[in-house]
C-alpha cells in the first residue's frame, strides 16, 4: 500500500515505520534536522517489543514530489492539524483516505473541512513515543495500537483492508462500533493525564500515588464525560475507571507529549486538549472547573512558548 506520514514525530515515526519494515510503501513527510537525519541515515526506532531500523528511508519536505497516495496517516500536533490540511492536497487522489491520529476529537472535522468528508476517517492511537534525536524514535509504553473508522461507523471495503494492512504489519488494530465515542474514550483519558502531568509536572507514577492529583486526574475525567454526554457522545459509565486503570498501567516514569511540551517551554497542545473541555462544555452549558483551573494555570506558559507573551522564568 502506497503510504504517506505527514509528521513523522513519536506517533507518524513508529506507526509509519512498521509500516515500512512490513513491506508497504511508505514515504515520511518531514522537515528540518529531522528529514535530513531520515534522508541520510534512514528512521532508527527503540521499542519495548524489539528495535529496528528502516533504510533506506523515503523521506520529503515536499508532498506535490510523491503524487496521490492510498492512505495519509497525519501525525502532527493537533494544533498543526489546520495548516497540514493546507498541505496535504496535492495526496489526495479519487480514492485516498486521511487518518488522524492526533489527541484531541476535532481533527476529523477539521480536515473534512479542506479535503472533503469523504476522504476522512476518525481515528485514535495509544502509544508512549517521542523523538530521541533526528531520525530517532523512542517507543516507551503501552502496547501500540490504533483504531479508525468511517465517520457514519460503516464498515466499509477500505477500512476493512487498512485494518489488515496494519495487522500485517504487527500492530494491533480495531474497527470500533462507534468511532466518536473511542475517540472520545481516548480523549477524556490523554486530557486530564495530560493536564495535571503538566501542571504537577509529576510523572505517572507519583500521580497516581498522591490521592490529591489522583483525585485531580478523575475529576477531570467526570467533567470531560459530562461533556460527551451533553454533546451526544454515547460513552459508557465505565469510562472513566477504565481510563483511571490505563493510569495506572503506564510506566512510573511515563508523561504525556503535552506534559513534555510545556515543560520544555515548546508550544504544545493545550487549546487542543484542556482549552477544548472549557471550549466545548461551554457551548453546551456544562461547567469544567478542573479542566479550567488546568488551562488557566498553563495558558501563560503556553503563550509564552508562542511568542506572543515575555516573562522570564
Amino acid at each position: 500500500m502506497k503510504i504517506a506520514v505527514f509528521g513523522s514525530g513519536g506517533v507518524g515515526g513508529y506507526f509509519g515505520g512498521r509500516l515500512a519494515q512490513a513491506g508497504n510503501d511508505v514515504t515520511f513527510i518531514a522537515r528540518g534536522e529531522h528529514l535530513r537525519a531520515l534522508a541520510a541515515a534512514g528512521l532508527r526506532v527503540e521499542s519495548t517489543l524489539g528495535d529496528f531500523n528502516v533504510y533506506p528511508a523515503r523521506a520529503t519536505d515536499d508532498p506535490a514530489q510523491l503524487g496521490t497516495v492510498e492512505v495519509v496517516i497525519v501525525g502532527v500536533k493537533a494544533w498543526q492539524v489546520d495548516e497540514a490540511a493546507d498541505s496535504i492536497g496535492p495526496l489526495i487522489g479519487r480514492e485516498t483516505v486521511v487518518l488522524p491520529l492526533q489527541n484531541g476529537v476535532e481533527a476529523s472535522d477539521q480536515l473534512a473541512a479542506k479535503l472533503g468528508r469523504e476522504h476522512v476517517l476518525g481515528g485514535l492511537c495509544r502509544i508512549v513515543s517521542y523523538v530521541v534525536s533526528p531520525g530517532h524514535i523512542r517507543h516507551a509504553g503501552f502496547e501500540p495500537f490504533v483504531a479508525f473508522g468511517e465517520l457514519d461507523n460503516r464498515v466499509t471495503e477500505r477500512v476493512s483492508r487498512l485494518r489488515d494492512v496494519f495487522l500485517q504489519a504487527g500492530i494491533e488494530t480495531s474497527i470500533p462500533a462507534d468511532i466518536e465515542a473511542a475517540i472520545w474514550n481516548k480523549f477524556l483519558f490523554i486530557t486530564a493525564f495530560s493536564g495535571v502531568g503538566a501542571v504537577s509536572q509529576a510523572p505517572a507514577g507519583v500521580m497516581r500515588q498522591l490521592s490529591q492529583t489522583r483525585a485531580l486526574i478523575e475529576r477531570a475525567m467526570w467533567e470531560i464525560h459530562e461533556v460527551a454526554r451533553v454533546r451526544g457522545v454515547r460513552l459508557g459509565q465505565e469510562a472513566v475507571s477504565e481510563a483511571m486503570a490505563n493510569v495506572d498501567s503506564l510506566p512510573a516514569h511515563a508523561t504525556s507529549s503535552m506534559q513534555r511540551d510545556i515543560m520544555g517551554h515548546r508550544p504544545s497542545e493545550l487549546e487542543s486538549q484542556s482549552g477544548a473541555v472549557v471550549r466545548l462544555g461551554r457551548e453546551v452549558g456544562v461547567a469544567t472547573p478542573v479542566n479550567s483551573f488546568i488551562y488557566d494555570c498553563l495558558l501563560a506558559s503556553e503563550l509564552r512558548a508562542r511568542g506572543e507573551l515575555e516573562f522570564a522564568v
